[in-house]
């Protein structure tokens, strides 16, 4: 049987040296191991969460990742931001005209680092220390960093309070006393107290009533014009993924499978899994709806502990081949028109 080895990954578009390129990714890996014994651990394994992911994020666009439940989206996010150390590979972030490697950044350096890339959380009830006021909690960023105090991060809390669309005489209120969506909203406001150039926002929504949803979209989207932000906008909503993003990344456990712009990911997906995915999203057209062929996969997503060889998608995926898919491991290829897609059935030029 062929080894399972990481998948290989190319350079998306434009090299780590592009002057657009805000953040560049190259092979990331996150893995968490795995110990058995009480009193003397052993290591007998690793969940593989991240398995070698290269990709690029350009200044000002918001890339959006989707993908099931636990196929590492999360984590990918996690490690960009350096809250999980990455088991390999590099996470290089402009700084100053230059490339510099987070993965390798430790200390102060990265505490100032930390200055220009922040992070909102999925669930704004549990992201928000119930002890603290809001105030407190939208300052606390400016004083660790030692940005404002006193007074003036006083003022400067109750401007982001205005900027997201609360009253900014909440400021000693308790997280409690506010809804879900005004929760994130106060999540929001923190992340950008310390004025950052780079936001991972880590299913903003999925917490939100459908009603509050569109309401936290559209006030991402008009931060990121007023702020010149850049997301990495990770959801399993793909709808919500179709309204904010520039281009979409697919991933599948722990593998990128599928990566192109918005419009093009979405009128011509290329991957069996995207395919499968997209199948899924009802369409406001009944007419549409009742001729459109919906996809079903057929068994569980196999465990990151144990992937299979070859292409991962393989044990699932209608078009497999014997003696091909289950064996080789695809390339993360060009195919046209910067639409990388990782399947060893899509020919060149379909892009």
């Amino acid at each position: 049987m062929a080894s399972q080895v990481s998948q290989p990954q190319a350079a998306t578009s434009g090299a780590a040296s592009s002057q657009d390129t805000l953040v560049s990714i190259r092979g990331l890996k996150k893995y968490f191991p795995i110990t058995k014994g009480i009193i003397f651990q052993r290591h007998v394994g690793d969940i593989k969460a991240v398995d070698g992911l290269s990709f690029d994020i350009k200044k000002g666009e918001t890339l959006g990742m989707v993908g099931e439940s636990g196929c590492g989206k999360s984590t990918t996010g996690r490690a960009i931001l350096q809250l999980h150390k990455p088991t390999a590979g590099e996470v290089l972030f402009r700084d100053n005209g230059q490339m510099v490697d987070l993965v390798k950044m430790k200390g102060e350096d990265l505490r100032k680092m930390r200055r220009r890339i922040q992070m909102i959380f999925q669930d704004p009830y549990a992201s928000l220390n119930p002890r603290m006021t809001v105030g407190n909690i939208i300052a606390e960023p400016l004083e660790v960093h030692g940005i404002l105090k006193g007074k003036a991060a006083q003022e400067r809390v109750q401007e982001l309070l205005q900027v997201v669309g609360l009253n900014p005489y909440f400021v000693n209120r308790y997280p409690h006393e506010f809804s879900g969506g005004q929760r994130q909203r106060i999540g929001v406001a923190r992340a950008l107290a310390v004025n950052p150039d780079f936001i991972v926002c880590d299913e903003p929504i999925s917490a939100l009533d459908v009603s509050i949803q569109a309401q936290v979209i559209n006030l991402l989207e008009d931060l990121q014009a007023q702020f010149d932000l850049t997301y990495l906008f990770i959801s399993h909503d793909l709808s919500a993924v179709r309204h904010i993003s520039d281009r979409v990344a697919v991933m599948y456990l722990g593998w990128i499978v599928e990566l192109a712009d918005r419009d093009t990911m979405y009128r011509n997906p290329l991957h069996p899994y995207t395919k499968a995915l997209l199948s899924a999203v009802p369409i406001p057209d009944p007419a549409i709806e009742a001729k459109r062929e919906r996809i079903i996969l057929t068994g569980d997503v196999p465990s990151p502990a144990r992937p299979p060889a070859g292409c991962r998608f393989h044990t699932r995926c209608p078009i497999a081949q014997k003696g091909l898919c289950d064996v080789q491991v695809p390339e993360f290829r060009n195919v046209g028109n910067n639409h990388f897609v990782a399947c060893h059935l899509v020919p060149d030029g379909a892009g």
